[in-house]
């Protein structure tokens, strides 16, 4: 029972992880646009990403692999989401066609 509830915060905590990352993603390219010194914008904020995600899966892993797994798809599925989000409203993928699913 117990391991359930640590497997849903290891895939709370990727989903998490993930929105940081490629949240964090979206907004040094956007800030890179208009820096003076885009590599440093780029190359930091890299840094700073990997070591808080590199972090969050070690600490939401706990040495368990099937915790990591759930990790990972919870941080895959936030790449999905971030990116969909991050795509203009006007975009032909951001509108659902009727039935609920993503059009062509």
């Amino acid at each position: 029972m117990h391991e359930a509830l640590f497997l849903s915060l290891s895939f709370i905590a990727g989903a998490v992880l993930g929105a940081i990352f490629f949240g964090g993603l979206c907004w040094t390219v956007y800030r890179a646009t208009t820096a003076r010194q885009p590599g440093l914008w780029i190359f930091t904020s890299l840094l700073l990403r990997m070591a808080l995600t590199l972090t969050g899966f070690y600490f939401a892993g706990a040495g368990h692999w099937e915790r990591l797994l759930a990790c990972l798809l919870g941080f895959v599925i936030a790449r999905g989401m971030v990116t969909w989000l991050a795509q203009p409203a006007s975009s032909p993928r951001r509108r659902l066609a009727p039935g609920g699913s993503h059009a062509p």
